[in-house]
C-alpha cells in the first residue's frame, strides 16, 4: 500500500470520528477538495498525518470548530456576480410582489455578504418589510462574522461597482458606516435576516419558502449529497416559488429537473412548476437568455 492510499485511509477515518461524535457529515463532499483541505489544515495545524488529528479534534471542540470552517469554504462578497442580482430585480421581483408576504431562504450564507446584498434589492423594490429571510450555514464562526455585519473597507470600491452593475439604485454608501479601518452595514438591514445554523448533509428543509438561494455550495459536494440538497430545497419551495443556484451549478443532471423552468440560464434561475411535462424539464435555453 503507497503513501496515498494511506493518507485515503486516515482521511476517511477523520471524517468518520467527526461525524460520529459531533453530526457533522462530510463524507459526501466532493473528495478532492476534502482531501486537499484535510491536508492543509493538518500542515497549519502541526499535527503529523490525518491520523495524528483524529484523537485532538474528538476531544477538543475549539479544533474542531476551526477544522470545519476550514472545510467548508466560508467564501463570499457583496453583490458576488452582479448579474444574477439584476435577474433577481428584473426576472424574479415582479412575480414576488403577487405574495402578501415572503420568506426567502439563503442556504450556505458563509458570512453573509451575499445576504445583505440580497436585503439591499429588496428594501430598494419595496419588498423588504414584508421578507423574512433565514441565512443558514453549518459553520457557527462564518455565522458570528456574519451577524456582526462588518465589511472589510478595502474592497468597498470593488463592491460600490458590483452594487452598481447589479442595479443599484441608490448610492452603496448609504448601506454602512466607515469605522477606522472597517465598515459596519446598516443595522435596517439585519431587521427581517435570521441566521441559524443548518447542514445541508444532514438536517431537513424549511418549508414554504418562496425564493431560495444556493449559491456555489454544489460545487463542493459529491453527486449524492448534491441530489439531497436539492431535493431539500424542491422540498422547501412553494409552487411557483424560485431557485437560485450558482453560476457553475444547473438542474440539467438532477432528479428534481423535471419540477422546474428556467427563469435566467446565465443566473441559473428556475422557477417551481411541478405540471411540467418530462421534455420540458429544466432546458437550459443559450446563455442569458430568459425562460417563461
Amino acid at each position: 500500500m503507497n503513501a496515498s492510499e494511506i493518507d485515503t485511509i486516515e482521511v476517511d477515518l477523520l471524517l468518520e470520528a467527526i461525524r460520529r461524535r459531533y453530526g457533522y457529515d462530510f463524507g459526501a463532499y466532493a473528495r478532492s477538495s476534502i482531501e486537499r483541505r484535510v491536508a492543509q489544515f493538518v500542515a497549519s495545524s502541526g499535527h503529523a498525518s490525518a491520523a495524528a488529528l483524529i484523537d485532538s479534534v474528538l476531544r477538543d471542540e475549539t479544533l474542531l470548530s476551526r477544522l470545519v470552517q476550514h472545510i467548508s469554504i466560508p467564501v463570499t462578497e457583496m453583490f458576488r456576480d452582479p448579474f444574477v442580482y439584476r435577474a433577481l430585480r428584473q426576472e424574479v421581483v415582479p412575480r414576488l410582489r403577487s405574495f402578501p408576504y415572503l420568506k426567502v431562504w439563503h442556504a450556505g450564507c458563509a458570512t453573509g455578504e451575499e445576504v445583505f446584498s440580497l436585503a439591499i434589492v429588496l428594501r430598494e423594490e419595496g419588498l423588504y418589510g414584508r421578507a423574512t429571510i433565514y441565512a443558514t450555514d453549518l459553520n457557527d464562526a462564518a455565522l458570528a462574522r456574519a451577524k456582526e455585519g462588518i465589511l472589510s473597507l478595502d474592497r468597498i470600491q470593488e463592491w460600490t461597482r458590483s452594487y452598481q452593475e447589479a442595479g443599484g439604485r441608490a448610492s452603496f454608501s448609504e448601506y454602512y458606516h466607515a469605522q477606522y479601518d472597517a465598515a459596519a452595514l446598516d443595522r435596517a438591514l439585519f431587521e427581517r435576516i435570521t441566521f441559524a445554523n443548518h447542514n445541508l448533509a444532514s438536517d431537513g428543509s424549511f418549508g414554504e419558502m418562496h425564493l431560495i438561494l444556493c449559491r456555489n455550495v454544489l460545487i463542493y459536494f459529491g453527486r449524492e449529497l448534491q441530489e439531497r440538497a436539492l431535493r431539500l430545497c424542491s422540498e422547501s419551495l412553494v409552487h411557483g416559488g424560485f431557485l437560485c443556484l450558482g453560476s457553475k451549478e444547473d438542474l440539467r443532471f438532477s432528479a428534481v429537473r423535471g419540477e422546474y423552468r428556467v427563469v435566467d440560464a446565465r443566473a441559473r434561475i428556475y422557477k417551481k412548476d411541478e405540471t411540467l411535462r418530462a421534455g420540458e424539464a429544466a432546458a437550459e435555453p443559450r446563455p442569458g437568455a430568459a425562460g417563461s
